[in-house]
């Protein structure tokens, strides 16, 4: 029985997913990381047994005097889900890593854009688990 709360503390989530990040994929869209308008975080949702699923979230953080409701953030899971920085397969794989050996990450799917609040938005990470 996996315990994934566990497993995926804030500094673990840090690890996965650098606040780095964000820049680097504004700089390789915009040629500028300054021209970005949000900062990029993973945060754990839940593991739901019953389905074997692991519930994550890419949180869009309005930056300071950038407007996130002014972007374009509902196209963003099939840019996140193929793009070299962002990398959701490299991501979903050192999550598989983390799980050990008995579990594997069968399949994965970004979700639609969820707006929670004028400055965030989230795009929600569902993986399939199954076992080795």
């Amino acid at each position: 029985m996996i315990q994934p709360e566990q497993i995926f503390t804030e500094q673990v989530l840090r690890g996965l997913f650098p606040p780095e990040r964000a820049n680097a994929f504004f700089d390789a869209l915009f040629g500028d990381a300054g021209e970005g308008a949000y900062d990029i975080a993973l945060t754990y949702a839940g593991y739901d047994p019953q389905a074997n699923t692991l519930d994550f979230f890419l949180n869009l953080h309005e930056r300071p005097g950038h407007c996130l409701a002014c972007n374009l953030t509902y196209g963003l899971p099939e840019v996140f889900s193929r793009h070299p920085v962002i990398n959701v397969k490299g991501l979903v794989g050192e999550i598989e890593r983390l799980l050990g050996s008995d579990l594997q990450c069968a399949d994965w799917r970004l979700g639609t854009t969820e707006q929670t609040g004028r400055s965030l938005h989230r795009i929600p990470l569902r993986i399939q688990l199954a076992k080795r």
